[in-house]
């Protein structure tokens, strides 16, 4: 970076106030990536099929972005946002879409011949993403993004295997415990690895106990999560710590039964209406979007164009966000949720907070769990994705019913966090605090993101998943504990920032070197969380000392 890219940097950092909402990073053009780009000109991607999604009697050719037709420019001109960079400096829909159509008259496709899944007798193999892994920064800032609407072709090989009883796991997620098989010791393994490969079958015994009683007890279910969920039996967990499935087993099928037939209905009914009024409506290719605003009901326009830009962003370096299947399920989770919840409506950010769910729930109907790369969604069977949309969609409710005031009108619940935060890194590190203030540094303008997106563009997906477990396991996890864990990683990087200048401590904290971690790192900073909020959870008295002028807030309720 140059000095006056620099200097422009310094000035917007020192002018953002703390009820400004900070911006976007800008796009790859202003800066050089640090991504270099995929060597894409040698793959040949087979001829994209139109993606079956739910009623498709109804939802037909508006759920095919960008297919059949020619995309010229009286189609752009229906668009509400014509720059090729929307207010958020992020790639406009009309841009997007002018790319896609280079693409497309510029590739040849090959046709592939895809396996029926409703024909096979054996599970199905799904195909690997042909797609190499890129070389990355030591960070995962969301700024690292991935072509908009450029999916990854999914070929015939080697992949993840649908497990044969997934009709079991559709019926009652439990029915997953019978078929967890623990993996065989090597025969030279050392006396740690034997000691950890028998920790872990114990803690799984101990959830399946728990986990397979006709009444399953939370106090003890939370009491085994605080400390980590083995990914094995994390879906089940997670699903009645947030109350998704009921803890007594006979009610379990036929609440699911309802609730994913109620999303299924939600689905149809937002999706299906604004196709069925015109097909000039979608001339833009979008569903249901129509030329002249308030003319036919259709998608709102404002909450669909920002989810439409914010999809293709989420984890763009995993593969498994990258293919079509993928896209569209979070796109219709966040549109349903966005229209059923007028006072927020879509705020970005939620898109991330649903990867977690889709990933870990997907992961239950596949043999091998770790799924972020070498299989396509597209070609599981249809109710498998059903499930897997739906059950997200609703734990994803659960969780922002919690946190709800940090997306409402002027963002209370976080202008809230940001200032307890400030007061409780003056109580823990004071000399980081006053470092802070002499280079008037304000919370607002790094920490806005850890409590809009609750850290998942600091750390890996891993990562958040291994964090949520304990979240879940505590009363108010992501409305309270997750402040502690905030304080904790913001004092861990204390030394590095105490030699920092204003500029410096921005960036550093920007792209924290975060992609080595492992979950020891996540479980040490839960421990550390874990001691600040025994220690400082509703108090108010001597944040400031005699010669501070740092304002209080508060840590909280109370106890």
């Amino acid at each position: 970076m140059d000095s006056e890219d620099g200097s422009v940097q310094l000035i917007h950092a020192r002018n953002l106030g703390p009820h400004s909402r900070p911006r976007t990073p800008p796009p790859p053009t202003h800066r050089p990536s640090q991504t270099p780009p995929l060597e894409r000109q040698n793959i040949q991607s087979p001829e994209r099929r139109p993606y079956t999604g739910y009623t498709s009697s109804a939802l037909g050719e508006s759920w095919d972005v960008g297919s059949g037709g020619d995309l010229d420019d009286e189609d752009d001109d229906d668009l509400v946002y014509e720059d090729d960079e929307d207010e958020f400096g992020l790639p406009s829909i009309t841009s997007m879409r002018r790319k896609r159509s280079r693409k497309t008259m510029t590739l040849k496709a090959d046709q592939i011949s895809y396996p029926n899944l409703l024909q096979t007798t054996s599970a199905p193999t799904l195909a690997p993403s042909p797609f190499a892994q890129p070389v990355r920064s030591n960070s995962f800032d969301i700024a690292e993004e991935r072509n908009p609407l450029a999916y990854p072709s999914a070929k015939k090989g080697e992949g993840k295997i649908l497990r044969p009883q997934y009709k079991d796991i559709l019926r009652d997620p439990a029915n997953s415990l019978h078929l967890i098989n623990h993996p065989s010791l090597p025969l030279n393994a050392t006396p740690k690895e034997t000691e950890a490969h028998s920790t872990r079958i114990s803690r799984i015994n101990k959830f399946k106990r728990i986990l397979q009683a006709s009444s399953v007890s939370l106090p003890d279910l939370r009491a085994a999560a605080w400390s980590g969920v083995p990914e094995e039996v994390r879906a089940i967990t997670w699903q009645l710590l947030l109350g998704h499935v009921p803890t007594n087993s006979e009610r379990r099928v036929a609440t699911l039964e309802r609730k994913r037939k109620e999303y299924l209905d939600a689905v149809s009914q937002a999706f299906s209406t604004g196709h069925a009024s015109s097909r000039s409506a979608s001339s833009t290719g979008l569903p249901g979007l129509a030329s002249q605003p308030g003319r036919r009901r259709g998608l709102d326009e404002a909450i669909w164009h920002q989810i439409s830009i914010d999809v293709p962003r989420t984890n763009p370096h995993i593969p498994l966000y990258g293919f079509e299947a993928t896209q569209r399920s979070l796109e219709r989770i966040l549109y349903v949720w966005a229209i059923r919840h007028p006072a927020s409506g879509y705020v970005q950010g939620i898109n991330d907070l649903a990867t977690p769910f889709w990933q870990v729930f997907l992961g239950t109907y596949i043999t091998d769990l770790n799924i972020e790369s070498g299989m396509d969604p597209g070609q599981l069977p249809r109710p498998v994705l059903d499930a897997v949309e739906a059950d997200t969609f609703w734990c994803l409710t659960k969780l922002l019913d919690g946190i709800q005031d940090n997306y409402i009108v002027a963002q209370p619940g976080i202008h809230r966090q940001v200032a307890a935060l400030r007061d409780l890194t003056t109580r823990i590190d004071s000399g980081l605090a006053r470092h802070f203030e002499n280079e008037h540094v304000e919370y607002m303008q790094f920490s806005f993101r850890w409590m809009n997106c609750l850290l998942m563009r600091e750390l890996s997906i891993r990562s958040v998943i291994r964090m949520w477990d304990t979240y879940m396991a505590e009363e108010n996890g992501f409305s309270e504990f997750h402040l502690y864990v905030c304080a904790a990683f913001l004092v861990k990087w204390s030394e590095k920032l105490m030699k920092m200048n204003f500029q410096e401590i921005l960036m550093f904290l920007q792209a924290l070197p975060t992609r080595e971690w492992t979950e020891k790192d996540v479980e040490l900073l839960l421990s550390e969380a874990f001691i600040w909020q025994s220690l400082f959870r509703g108090s108010r008295a001597h944040l400031r000392t005699q010669n501070s002028n740092i304002p209080m807030g508060s840590l909280g309720p109370s106890t």
